[in-house]
């Protein structure tokens, strides 16, 4: 089996995490995978070959200058603080040398490397939520996804924050080496074998904002809690003691979304659980979040996530007991909540 090697820019201020999160995937894969050596050669490099300072005052130890590292299959460009001021060397070398590698990879705001060396023009990507804005605004050549834990483009991957470059780092193993060896790294490492790339970044609950007013508050929570129940304005504003057209303007103002919109959002992460997570049939869990009828949460997938539930289950439910291994699974697919 040929040996591929795996690249990781070091700079000062990098993400520690975002570093030896994928480096202990790729070396934990190239010691389970039983041939007759590592599948994978990890190395690092600085730009010039000195010692960094992670944002987390841990010191990094490079193999290499950037410019005596030879040209890896993988080249992997991590995040972090020390993505935010402009590098102008480091920028050129990624645009002279990562057209060289076959894969590129980027793990949270190190896609911002990418984008500034001209490496995700035409390409899909996206980095870790609070930069997604920023991101997309800088390099309007880049078509930014907020929404994925991962996204691949060809032979370019990008991830969002931290811990979801090792579920990239371990699509990227499955992908190389096959479902056994990144089981197997998933185990040693307790995490599930992965976390589907269009997963989203974090929850309703986190990504919108929360009221600043007790009432309000309490109906956001109610209805996480009860996605099957009446969740019109009339109804919520109701249990919010509020006139429904009070009602609907506070919710938004402090929530930045909709009452409708909220409910929607709800609904649809409630059922993508139980379709992962569950056995229970469409009709049931259409029931179970609210929607009365499979059309009606069918005609919400669709909107919301491009595809129907029933093929959202095929691609994401997990291996059946009988067939799976004893560790929590899930199936893989490249298109975002730990």
């Amino acid at each position: 089996m040929e040996q591929r090697t795996v690249l990781v820019v070091l700079f000062d201020g990098v993400q520690s995490l975002d570093v030896t999160g994928p480096v202990e995937v790729f070396t934990g894969a190239g010691l389970a995978h039983g041939g007759d050596g590592p599948a994978y050669l990890v190395r690092a490099a600085s730009l010039d070959g000195e010692l960094v300072r992670t944002s987390s005052g841990l010191t990094l130890v490079p193999d290499h200058a950037l410019p005596d590292a030879p040209v890896p299959h993988t080249l992997l460009v991590p995040g972090g603080m020390g993505t935010r001021p402009e590098d102008p060397a480091l920028i050129d070398w990624l645009r002279e040398h990562g057209p060289r590698a076959e894969r590129l990879v980027s793990v949270c705001t190190g896609a911002i490397r990418l984008a500034q060396a001209g490496l995700l023009d035409g390409r899909r990507a996206t980095t870790h939520w609070a930069y997604c804005a920023k991101l997309a605004r800088d390099h309007p050549g880049v078509e930014v996804d907020p929404d994925p834990i991962y996204v691949r483009d060809g032979h370019v991957a990008t991830s969002a924050g931290v811990t979801a470059g090792i579920d990239l780092a371990l699509a990227l193993v499955e992908e190389d080496l096959g479902r056994e060896v990144a089981l197997t790294v998933a185990r040693h490492l307790v995490v599930f074998l992965r976390r589907p790339g269009n997963q989203a970044q974090f929850s309703v609950q986190l990504s919108a904002q929360t009221a600043r007013r007790e009432p309000l508050r309490e109906v956001q929570q109610w209805i996480t809690e009860h996605p099957d129940e009446d969740l019109s304005v009339d109804a919520l504003a109701a249990r919010a003691s509020l006139s429904p057209r009070h009602f609907a303007r506070a919710f938004q103002a402090e929530t930045g979304l909709t009452p409708g919109k909220y409910v929607d959002r709800v609904r649809v992460e409630h059922a993508r659980r139980l379709l992962e997570d569950t056995s229970d049939g469409v009709e049931e869990v259409s029931r179970a979040c609210g929607y009365g009828t499979p059309e009606a949460m069918r005609r919400a997938f669709l909107k919301a996530l491009g595809t129907a539930p029933a093929e959202y289950r095929r691609r994401f439910h997990p291996v059946p007991p009988a067939a799976a291994p004893a560790a929590p699974t899930r199936t893989i697919t490249a298109h975002a909540d730990r």
